[in-house]
């Protein structure tokens, strides 16, 4: 604590604040403050509490809502990454039956036993309540502003008041924060300022400012956690290194009791411990910070402005494809020469159907679109020549479930070299061409005619960019279909994967390694940093 500038100490009001202090001390300043019994005179504050009949309240206020809750499997700890934890739908009121028995036993075995006896007819809903303390519900939207989208706990907000000095402010969401078992967070900053209101419990938050990020091991601004640290500050690795200090001699330690409230400004980190039955609502508004500069916010500053030239570049490469809009052209022109389903394809339904009753999920091999049927035949032919040019057997597309996964690492290689050019790589323009529905459905085709060729695809050939650009396709598919349709399509194409967790690997690795192109891009272009190595990184971050 010692070694904290006396300007970044967190400071503490027992009294209430104008807005015009706030915005002209505090929230200018760009430093944390507690501010004591914010949140006690809402109606939350009573009706919400676990231990006077809250979480009955709560059930039958919004307990037919669906929530999306953060399953870990490094519990206690929740890492921000998606490579460890997914987000699941589950029932609210389950959750509060959860919490309902967590605080009733205190003997973890008692415990087990009720959650095992609990009878819910969703299996998945009964295995989360197995392992109550690997479920968190980690920003769940009470309402979103910006987006002005209906949210489930949107009838909460009367029990919400919101506090006298964030009145000006144009707030971006309010989210409801709740766990039965502890839970601690990982090391992060968000993009916006933050007011974090405990309305049940004890939480202890730890932060540091911008300026420590050196200290704090953080992931690589080109990945998809980028705002994440992988230090473990409990047990910081120091070994090799005589000049490294533990991030711990430069935090600060805050205790929020019910009824408290922390502002976590922009950009600081802050890591979170949470007691058993914690209930915290926040507020996260738009911050106006570069018109006031400070120098403690500086390497903030500077992966932001990273960020932002780094996505920039990433659609500037997408958009070198002088032939793309050629080869969809192509691709249109033979359509309607081609015979619906195809040769290979036709022969695969004469001898049944590799994945059970395709038409009993709406794919339908002989009933395809022209044009779709050709950029189903352009995939599989491509992913079929490629592993034969690799030296491997002779596969046909209703034989691929023998395929000698040998090919990987002649495939690593290859797409290592000159991959992220989109012009060299036809699979990826096919993808870059094509409208996502249209996508969607070659995929529910080959999950269920040819498993093995979407197996290999994914796993074996496709490239970075690809890689890049399969996602934004699942992106665009997201903002045509419903939660329900997401779900559904994500479950059968994952399906077809022995390990789905490889799928994921392999294809957030490809986008990794596109970012990271373009992030050499960035520093060459606009810091003159050339010849980068792919771990010179942590140099730069």
């Amino acid at each position: 604590m010692a070694e904290v500038e006396e300007p970044l100490r967190i400071r503490r009001y027992e009294q209430p604040t104008s807005p015009e202090e706030f915005s002209s001390l505090i929230e200018a300043s760009n430093v944390p403050a507690v501010f004591v019994g914010v949140s006690r005179d809402w109606k939350a504050f009573s009706r919400w509490n676990p231990s006077s009949g809250g979480l009955d309240y709560l059930e039958e206020q919004v307990g037919s809502a669906t929530v999306e809750a953060m399953l870990s499997t490094s519990a206690p700890v929740f890492y921000g990454d998606l490579r460890r934890h997914e987000r699941v739908p589950l029932s609210f009121s389950t959750f509060l039956t959860s919490c309902k028995l967590y605080l009733h036993h205190g003997d973890s075995s008692k415990k087990n036993s009720a959650f095992m006896a609990l009878s819910d007819p969703d299996e998945t809903q009964s295995t989360l309540l197995d392992s109550p303390d690997k479920i968190y519900l980690a920003q769940v939207p009470i309402l979103l502003i910006e987006s002005k989208e209906r949210c489930p706990l949107e009838n909460l907000m009367e029990d919400i008041r919101m506090p006298i000095f964030l009145k000006a402010k144009q707030m971006s969401a309010i989210n409801l924060w709740m766990n039965g078992a502890r839970s601690k967070s990982s090391t992060h900053y968000d993009p916006h300022h933050n007011l974090l209101c405990i309305i049940a419990g004890c939480k202890q938050v730890v932060l540091w400012p911008p300026s420590a990020s050196p200290l704090l091991q953080l992931m690589p601004i080109y990945g998809e956690a980028s705002n994440h640290s992988a230090c473990n500050i409990d047990n910081p690795d120091l070994v090799g290194n005589a000049t490294a200090q533990s991030p711990m001699e430069y935090a600060q330690k805050i205790i929020l009791h019910a009824g408290d409230a922390l502002f976590i400004p922009e950009g600081w980190f802050h890591q979170v411990d949470s007691n058993d039955l914690t209930i915290a609502v926040n507020f996260w508004w738009k911050s106006f910070m570069m018109t006031n500069m400070s120098e403690h916010m500086e390497a903030y500053y500077l992966r932001r402005i990273l960020s932002r030239l780094l996505e920039r570049e990433k659609n500037k490469m997408l958009c070198k494809s002088p032939f793309a809009n050629l080869r969809c052209k192509k691709m249109a022109e033979i359509a309607t020469d081609f015979p619906t389903g195809g040769d290979e394809s036709n022969s695969v339904v004469q001898r049944g159907n590799i994945n059970g009753n395709a038409e009993q999920h709406g794919v339908i091999l002989e009933q395809l679109e022209p044009f779709t049927s050709v950029v189903l035949h352009e995939l599989i032919s491509l992913v079929h020549n490629t592993l034969n040019s690799s030296g491997q057997n002779q596969v046909k597309a209703s034989h691929l479930e023998a395929l000698d996964v040998n090919i990987e690492n002649d495939c690593t290689h290859a797409r290592t070299e000159n991959s992220v050019l989109l012009e060299d790589n036809p699979i990826t323009s096919i993808f870059w061409t094509i409208e996502p529905l249209v996508l969607q459905k070659v995929f529910l085709v080959m999950v269920h005619y040819f498993p093995r060729t979407l197996e290999a695809l994914v796993l074996h050939m496709l490239s970075p960019t690809g890689a890049e650009v399969l996602t934004r396709k699942f992106d665009e598919m997201d903002q045509q279909t419903t939660k329900e349709q997401q779900k559904e399509f994500y479950q059968k194409f994952y399906s077809v994967f022995d390990d789905q967790h490889a799928a994921m690997d392999a294809i957030l690795n490809g986008k990794e390694i596109f970012a990271f192109q373009a992030y050499k891009n960035v520093l060459n272009l606009h810091l003159g940093v050339s010849d980068l190595g792919v771990n010179d990184d942590a140099k730069i971050s």
